[in-house]
């Protein structure tokens, strides 16, 4: 994707996920945001946004980070929310391995903690070591974790796939992480 196009679309990231107020917008409790109201509100805050661009940028994005609406009046992040929004996921078998990127020097922590969710309402899990790395990358020095979904299923825990097929669950706690 182009870099004015990135820009874009970590700015639609930011609202749409963290702090749609910052630009006078809000959100429905599923985190739908009206495109047009979306568009109109971008623009006054200085960004350069078309719906045809908003458009394109939700089906070039390469981690399908957004979705819009069957009729295309809406749009909303897929995952990583930090606002309390309610998606609709259904609970969801996990596989029997999930896998978590992260960076190296996050590790001391996860071996004492697990993996917690952090500023957002859910662990991000990716179905493919390769995912995870790329993930990992974007922090540092990426270590992939192996994450033993089907044992934590089992155990009670929820496991939910958003519309990018990403994993979602509340905590992964350290005897269910299998570390490198």
């Amino acid at each position: 994707m182009q870099p004015s196009l990135v820009k874009l679309s970590k700015f639609l990231s930011f609202v749409l996920r963290h702090n749609p107020a910052s630009i006078g917008l809000s959100l429905d409790p599923a985190g739908w945001a009206q495109v047009d109201e979306l568009v109109m509100a971008a623009r006054k805050a200085g960004k350069p946004l078309t719906q045809e661009l908003l458009r394109h940028i939700v089906t070039q994005n390469d981690k399908q980070r957004f979705s819009l609406s069957t009729d295309g009046q809406k749009i909303r992040a897929n995952q990583g929310h930090s606002l309390a929004v309610d998606l609709g996921l259904e609970p969801l078998t996990p596989p029997d391995a999930l896998f978590h990127g992260t960076a190296t020097r996050f590790l001391p922590s996860i071996q004492k903690e697990g993996l917690l969710p952090g500023g957002r309402l859910h662990v991000h899990l990716s179905p493919d070591e390769q995912t995870a790395i790329k993930v990992g990358q974007r922090h540092g020095k990426p270590v992939v974790l192996n994450i033993q979904a089907a044992r934590m299923a089992a155990c009670g825990y929820q496991f939910y796939r958003s519309a990018n097929g990403v994993w979602l669950t509340n905590r992964v706690p350290v005897e269910f992480i299998m570390f490198p």
